[in-house]
C-alpha cells in the first residue's frame, strides 16, 4: 500500500527521473519517396500525410525535417520506366543516384540511407530477377546486380545502404562489392528479419511496387516462425551487417526483443505503412487519442529493444516532443 501511495504522489519531474524508456527525435529515420519531374508533391490516399515528391520538393522537405531536428532519411525511388531487371536502379543517373547527389549538395548534414531493392524498379514488382521456371526471384542473379546497385549508391554519396529484398547472402555480397570498390567504411543496415506481411499494403501504393503475380512469401519470413526469425538476423550479423532490423514492428515486438537479446548490434524497427495507416485513419475518425497512441506505440518499440525507428510518424513525433519541451 505504501509503495502504491508513493507512486500516486510522484510529481512530473520525479517521474521523468525514474522513467525507464524514452523517445528522442534522434531515434528516427524518415522515409521519402522520390520520382522524376518538378514541383511534384502528390499525397497518397492510403497514407495521409505521405507524399511522392520530385527532387526539388524533397530538398524543401529536408529543410522542414531539419527544423524538427530530423537529420536521417531513407530514400525510395519511383522511376518513370520499369523493366524486368530494374535498370533504373543500375544507372548512375537513375532516380536514386540523382536524388542522393542533389540532397548531399544542398544538405550535406543530412544522413542519407538508401533502400536497396528492385521491387520499385521492376515491371513485375518483385525484388529481383525472375526465375521463370519456378515463378520466384532468382536469388544468385539478384545478388550480382545488387552489388552493382550498392556501388552506384555509394558513389553518389549515400551514408548507409539498407538492402530490403531478403535475398540469401545479400550482406556478404554487398560487403564484398563495397569493399572492392573502396567503400570499406560504408555501413550496411540489413532488413535482417523481414516478414511476408499483410501490413505492407499502403507502401505498395506509394512505391508503386505491387507484384504483378504471386507474392513474396518465397523470400520473406513466415510470420509464424520465431526461431527462424532470430536466425535470419544472427546470420546477417555474421555476414557483416552493421545494424539489424525487424520489419514490420507492431505485431512483432516479441521478435524485436528476441533479436535484441541475441545480438550486440544496434537494432532498427520499421514502423510500416499499414501500422501507420491504421492509427492515422483511427485518429481521423476520432476513435483514438491519436497523439497519445502514436507516442505509446513509439515507446513500445523502444521498450522492446529498438535503437532506431523508421517511421512515417517521425515528423509528428518530433512536433509532439517539441510541444512537450
Amino acid at each position: 500500500m505504501f509503495q502504491r501511495f508513493r507512486r500516486t504522489r510522484l510529481n512530473k519531474h520525479l517521474r521523468s527521473l525514474v522513467r525507464e524508456t524514452t523517445v528522442s527525435v534522434d531515434d528516427f529515420i524518415y522515409p521519402l519517396f522520390i520520382r522524376s519531374g518538378e514541383s511534384i508533391k502528390t499525397e497518397v490516399s492510403s497514407m495521409p500525410g505521405v507524399f511522392q515528391m520530385s527532387i526539388d520538393e524533397i530538398l524543401k522537405e529536408c529543410d522542414e525535417l531539419k527544423k524538427l531536428g530530423i537529420y536521417s532519411i531513407i530514400l525510395f525511388g519511383i522511376p518513370d520506366v520499369k523493366d524486368s531487371i530494374g535498370s533504373d536502379a543500375l544507372c548512375e543517373n537513375g532516380i536514386i543516384a540523382s536524388s542522393i547527389r542533389a540532397i548531399k549538395d544542398r544538405h550535406p548534414d543530412m544522413f542519407v540511407v538508401t533502400d536497396l531493392c528492385f521491387c520499385e524498379y521492376t515491371d513485375h514488382g518483385h525484388c529481383g530477377i525472375i526465375d521463370e521456371v519456378n515463378e520466384t526471384v532468382n536469388n544468385d542473379a539478384t545478388l550480382e546486380i545488387s552489388g552493382q546497385q550498392a556501388v552506384i549508391h555509394a558513389k553518389a554519396g549515400a551514408d548507409m545502404i539498407a538492402p530490403s529484398g531478403m535475398m540469401d547472402g545479400i550482406i556478404e555480397t554487398l560487403r564484398s562489392s563495397l569493399d572492392g570498390a573502396g567503400y570499406e567504411n560504408l555501413p550496411i543496415m540489413s532488413y535482417s528479419t523481414k516478414f511476408a506481411s499483410g501490413y505492407y499494403g499502403p507502401f505498395r501504393d506509394v512505391a508503386e511496387s505491387t507484384p504483378s503475380f504471386g507474392d513474396r512469401a518465397s523470400y520473406q519470413m513466415d510470420p509464424a516462425n520465431r526461431r527462424e526469425a532470430i536466425n535470419e538476423s544472427v546470420s546477417d550479423e555474421l555476414q557483416g551487417a552493421d545494424i539489424l532490423m525487424v520489419k514490420p514492428a507492431l505485431a512483432y515486438l516479441d521478435i524485436v526483443r528476441d533479436v535484441k537479446d541475441n545480438t550486440s548490434l544496434p537494432l532498427a524497427v520499421y514502423n510500416v505503412s499499414g501500422e501507420y495507416a491504421m492509427l492515422k485513419f483511427a485518429g481521423m475518425n476520432d476513435l483514438i487519442d491519436y497523439e497519445r497512441v502514436v507516442m505509446e506505440t513509439m515507446i513500445a518499440f523502444k521498450r522492446a529493444g529498438a535503437d532506431i525507428i523508421i517511421s512515417y510518424h517521425a515528423k509528428e513525433v518530433a512536433k509532439m516532443l517539441q510541444k512537450k519541451n
